[in-house]
């Protein structure tokens, strides 16, 4: 990674490279870094910076130039010799990544933490040295030089830590009898700090324990009159009885003996062996059990490891295995709990029990054992500070219930498990962290062989890998659904698999017996703040495979800042996982199928009808919303399809520009959630924005090619249109049907679609979608080689579509019927239609797909008038446009008339290069119309490169895929091609 950083706020802000100080520059990244700097690890968002910047006043360009000082600071890290990214980008904004480097804060917390511990077991020389060099740290006030409202709220708590560290140090002195030397120090500090009592509470014992009972009375005497002139209120209760102890010389201010002292000497030491049985048929985790090893590999230092997930992931079973394959490096023993943490019965268990049991185990008698918690747990960890003792804590569900279980030497090693991400227990030195996934299915098949016998599985592969993934591949569902089948001999693994495979009844399946997965999961479930269950209660009702925060916002009519928090406490409780973040910088999230269902289950039993429809409805609505504006964004415009009624539901304007930067990289986000929740809408009733959400997303299934999703979607929202009786949305879908086989040059299918379109669109009185059939069964006509019945629906829908006010209609019908006039020979028309469809459409919107389809129709007309040179700047400049909006079918287009320009200015061989991409292209994309056109052209052009027999084969394919898209026309021209070859 290079040089190592060193990141100090402990005094004026600065970072240092080795021996060499980093400059910073200005304020603005100054700023920047000190914000960063708050939470080093974390994600600080990009309007937080804005607002500490300007002070709640931004300017527009805000977060571009906190783009630009973030990435001076970057060049500045670059320099300092780090090669690894030091800031990262991470929705919503940036991170400054700690691996590796050193941050002063931090390391001051470290000494703190490590001088409290040596306080508490009685260790007060090394404490005070830990102390001391905590506040060595300090060089100043922290982020000094450095304004905004948070550095600023930091900078006192900081500040309020360093005052505490103080006088914690300062109680040490006290009781190692430095009372003499620490006077001076001190009153310097109360005359800094004049109301900060346990500071003047030191000072007197200081005093009266060096026989300076007058100079106690005093600072007394002056704290009082402090407080009552600025506080108008007299000193707290513990400067008043301290006042009084000296006023009667009460012994009990002599220094106290310590706890050492105190302590009774425990019995011999004892060999514990508390480990229970190891998890039979464990199967897979060798990387895992390789990543804990790592908690043994130095003999003379042992670890903390954590393991978490999901309930029934396999945390225990995972604990015990490295447990007893460790057990040899603990010649001490082996100690083991079970917090309770997720226990349906019982609460979880308290360190203080637990410390009562591990203080027997180490042959500590009953009686000696202290009863206040601080001298149990030194006692604990004085025991175990020269002992190599493994510590087994199973299911914590705090760290509270933890730290008073982690021993204070480097000898023990503690192996805990959590379905808590136990953030605190990354403050400890070199924590083994582990987050169990499910396994994968090789290794659950194994499971699954290992406790029903392979004579089952080995002959049912296919079932058992269909069993495992509705068990999710968790270990829990895996190990319930082998002991059914083990216990039923006479059950085959599909049978089993038709058990699970109905969604409503899986859980039950799986929840018999000891062993549930429902109680698993219920134990997680009750422990959620309320809105958090409500969330995902209503996330389970999505049949979406992922989603992003502002899913989780429709669903429970929030803002979206307060969905993601919400979130992040389901990712936290090991309900939601983390997939990725899309290509929009939206962090995406997935249930597993089991928790889903949990949480669907939840929903009916806890939420009212009306209200998981609702919940469905918002999130539907704001799909709607979004998709709609994307399409308009794309350059489709929002009167360029005929659309329904339903109500759309507001977003705010800042989060539709986040998301919709580029909308076609939102939609290939949202494209699985877009068609599954079509297919959802339509099957709970919601037609007509089952139907709406299919005619926002055609335009992006058809540059993108997904035709599956199209027609899928397509189908799924016509049938619901039908049950309900909605002319404008069978004729919707019979045109995105229609329009899908036009693509395909399935010209029959296509004419069939089209006309019940149209149909239904006249029996509906919907002129602006008899436009869009008529025009569209014009192109028909023109694919199959028929242009003069094509003009006239051209014409026709021209009209209807200037009447609707819809331009981008008038200028796909434009440019079509430049195409048409082509064909029929009427250059000028032609040239007419074309121009004014590009003139059109640049006015309308730059760069769209429209665009390149009119420039490449320009193209064409330009090519049939010889005019290359135009021709060719036509063609490359639509080749810019679709390569940019990933259009294939439109790629194919334009490269077929670059090369037929190529070819015609004298360069066959770079026009046949062109030609075979564009025919590669067209395959790929399954168009035998546009591939038999352009094979027409290759085979020409190699005949000409003398490659007659490649040129023969090209015009046989070409017209076997004529004949497969229905066009008779085309198909006569290569057998006359062919003719004229073979003569």
């Amino acid at each position: 990674m290079g040089e190592q950083l060193s990141f100090k706020v402990l005094g004026p802000l600065a970072v240092s490279a080795g021996e060499e100080t980093v400059p910073l520059g200005a304020g603005r990244q100054r700023t920047i870094l000190a914000l960063l700097s708050l939470t080093p690890g974390r994600v600080v968002p990009v309007d937080t910076m804005v607002d500490a910047v300007w002070n709640s006043n931004p300017p527009p360009t805000a977060r571009t130039q906190v783009a630009i000082c973030v990435a001076a600071l970057r060049k500045l890290f670059k320099t300092a010799g780090v090669t690894q990214d030091v800031i990262v980008t991470a929705h919503p904004g940036y991170v400054l990544n700690t691996e590796g480097h050193q941050f002063d804060a931090a390391d001051f917390s470290d000494f703190v933490q490590q001088a409290e511990q040596a306080a508490e077991e009685d260790r007060p020389a090394q404490a005070a040295q830990l102390y001391a060099q905590a506040l060595q740290l300090w060089r100043g006030p922290a982020f000094a030089g450095v304004s905004g409202q948070l550095i600023e709220d930091e900078a006192a708590r900081l500040e309020e830590h360093r005052l505490n560290a103080y006088d914690d140090l300062t109680l040490v002195h006290l009781e190692l009898g430095r009372h003499q030397e620490l006077i001076p120090e001190l009153a310097a500090m109360v005359r800094e700090h004049p109301l900060r009592e346990r500071t003047r509470h030191h000072l007197m014992l200081a005093q009266y324990r060096s026989g300076r009972r007058a100079d106690a009375m005093e600072t007394y005497r002056d704290a009082r009159h402090q407080f009552i002139e600025e506080l108008g209120i007299d000193p707290g209760p513990d400067l008043n009885e301290l006042h009084d102890a000296i006023l009667r010389d009460d012994p009990s201010l002599a220094p106290a003996p310590s706890a050492t002292e105190r302590r009774p000497a425990p019995a011999a030491p004892a060999v514990p062996c508390e480990l229970p049985p190891d998890v039979p048929a464990f199967t897979g985790r060798s990387e895992e059990l390789a990543a804990l090893q790592g908690l043994v590999a130095d003999e003379g230092t042992c670890g903390i490891g954590l393991i978490t997930g999901a309930a029934g992931i396999g945390k225990s079973g995972l604990a015990m295995r490295w447990a007893f394959s460790a057990a040899e490096h603990f010649p001490d023993g082996q100690l083991f709990a079970d917090l309770c943490g997720y226990d349906e019965h019982r609460e979880p268990v308290t360190a203080h029990e637990i410390l009562s049991r591990f203080l027997r185990s180490l042959g500590v008698p009953g009686e000696q054992i202290p009863d206040e918690p601080e001298e149990r747990i030194a006692l604990y960890r004085s025991l175990l500070a020269e002992r190599r003792v493994l510590v087994v804590l199973d299911n914590a569900r705090t760290y509270a219930q933890l730290r008073p279980l982690l021993p204070g030497g480097k000898r023990c090693c503690v192996l805990a498990t959590s379905r808590d991400q136990m953030e605190d227990l990354l403050t400890w030195p070199s924590p083994a962290r582990i987050h169990l996934g499910p396994l994968s299915e090789t290794e659950a098949v194994e499971l699954l062989t290992a406790i029903v016998g392979e004579r089952r599985i080995a002959p049912a592969r296919p079932d058992a890998a269909r069993l495992v993934e509705l068990c999710d591949r968790l270990p829990l569902a895996l190990r319930i659904a082998a002991a059914r089948l083990a216990s039923k001999p006479h059950w085959t693994v599909r049978y089993l698999v038709n058990r699970l495979s109905d969604e409503h009844r899986r859980l039950d399946e799986l929840s018999q017996g000891e062993s549930q997965v429902r109680a698993s999961l219920a134990l997680s479930y009750r422990y959620l703040p309320a809105e958090a269950a409500r969330l995902l209660r209503r996330l389970g009702l999505l049949d979406v495979p992922d989603f992003t925060a502002w899913s989780g916002a429709a669903v429970l009519n929030k803002e979206v800042l307060d969905a993601e928090r919400l979130i992040e406490d389901l990712v936290d409780a090991q309900f939601l996982e983390v997939v990725n973040v899309d290509a929009t910088g939206q962090l995406r999230y997935r249930f597993h199928t089991l928790v889903r269902l949990y949480a669907e289950e939840r929903a009916r039993q806890e939420d009212s009808e009306p209200d998981r429809l609702a919940a469905t409805t918002r999130y539907l609505r704001t799909l709607l919303t979004i998709a709609e504006e994307a399409d308009r964004r794309e350059g489709a415009g929002k009167d360029t399809w005929v659309h329904s009624g339903v109500q759309r539901r507001r977003i705010e304007a800042a989060l539709t520009d986040e998301l919709l930067a580029v909308p076609l990289e939102w939609f290939e986000a949202e494209r699985l959630a877009l068609v599954a929740s079509v297919q959802q809408a339509a099957r709970i009733g919601q037609s007509e924005l089952a139907w709406d959400l299919t005619v926002s997303a055609l335009v992006f299934f058809g540059t993108r090619s997904y035709t599956d999703d199209w027609r899928t979607c397509c189908q799924a929202a016509a049938e619901a249109a039908h049950t309900v009786g909605d002319l404008c949305g069978q004729g919707a879908m019979h045109f995105g049907l229609g329009t899908l086989e036009l693509s395909y040059s399935r010209l029959e299918n296509a004419a069939s679609y089209l006309d019940k379109a149209l149909h239904f669109y006249t029996e509906a009185g919907e002129d602006h979608g008899r436009a869009m059939a008529l025009r569209s069964l014009g192109q028909s006509d023109r694919m199959r080689g028929d242009p003069d019945t094509a003009m006239p629906r051209f014409t026709e829908a021209l009209t209807l579509f200037r009447a609707a006010g819809d331009l981008f209609g008038e200028v796909h019908t434009l440019h079509n019927m430049a195409e048409a006039e082509l064909d029929r020979g009427h250059l000028e028309a032609a040239m007419r239609c074309a121009r004014e469809a590009v003139h059109l459409e640049e006015k309308r919107a730059p760069d769209t797909r429209n665009l390149a389809q009119a420039l490449y129709r320009l193209g064409r007309v330009h090519l049939a008038l010889d005019e290359l040179a135009a021709a060719e700047e036509s063609f490359l400049r639509a080749v810019r446009i679709v390569k940019e909006k990933t259009d294939m079918v439109g790629l194919a287009h334009t490269l077929l008339g670059l090369g037929e320009t190529r070819y015609s200015r004298g360069d066959a061989p770079l026009a046949e290069t062109t030609l075979t991409d564009a025919l590669e292209i067209a395959e790929e994309c399954r168009s035998p119309l546009v591939a038999g056109r352009i094979g027409l052209v290759l085979a020409e052009v190699s005949h000409h490169l003398g490659k007659t027999e490649t040129a023969r084969t090209t015009l046989r394919t070409a017209q076997q895929r004529f004949a497969t898209a229905g066009a008779p026309v085309w198909e006569r021209r290569a057998e006359e091609a062919l003719g004229a070859l073979v003569g």
